[in-house]
């Protein structure tokens, strides 16, 4: 066997890979550039055809390149596959002559009370939010504070010490700065319902 064959364990911690990096909405070149290799040696690691995928400091350098940690590619790894079945049947819920289904499992709901997103949101819109989904940028965003308060804004990006987003009280035009450490998590903003 190749040193660089992939056994069954190590094709699965590339899918997981993978599949976090698309959640990012990151391409192979962009997680590749973050990582500073190239698109094909990201490809190689997702293929688990690259040496080193089990090593701890190879896990952090991929998994910090998208914004991402080890313990959400063990998450990930462990997450059932996007073929396995789902429960075909979902109840419906009523809003007067309009029907809308349930959010799936998962999937969190958050009416807005004010107008710090407007254009792009308004008070009284309803957003559905995934967590643990990280954002793309320009995309909404849900953000648990450390200190318990909720903050909806729009994600332009992160680094090792902070996210930066637009939105709040200045609106969607003014830029904020948030630590990660005073950070909960963050979670990718899926759909807005128009009530």
């Amino acid at each position: 066997m190749s040193r660089f064959e992939s056994d069954h364990d190590a094709r699965r911690l590339g899918e997981a890979l993978a599949a976090l990096r698309r959640d990012r909405g990151l391409s192979q070149a962009d997680a590749g550039r973050r990582a500073g290799m190239t698109s094909q040696g990201w490809g190689l690691y997702e293929g688990g055809k690259r040496p080193g995928l089990f090593r701890p400091d190879i896990q952090r350098r991929l998994t910090t390149a998208l914004d991402a940690t080890v313990e959400d590619l063990a998450l990930r790894l462990g997450a059932p596959s996007p073929t396995a079945e789902t429960p075909a049947a979902r109840a419906v819920e009523s809003r007067g002559r309009a029907f809308a289904p349930p959010p799936a499992a998962g999937i969190r709901r958050l009416q807005l009370s004010n107008d710090d997103l407007a254009p792009w949101a308004v008070s009284g819109v309803v957003l559905e939010y995934e967590p643990g989904r990280w954002p793309r940028r320009d995309q909404g965003c849900v953000i648990e504070m450390a200190d318990g308060e909720t903050r909806v804004r729009l994600y332009e990006g992160a680094d090792a010490e902070a996210l930066v987003v637009r939105g709040g009280p200045g609106g969607v035009a003014s830029a904020e700065r948030i630590a990660r450490a005073d950070t909960r998590s963050v979670s990718a903003v899926t759909a807005r319902l128009e009530r």
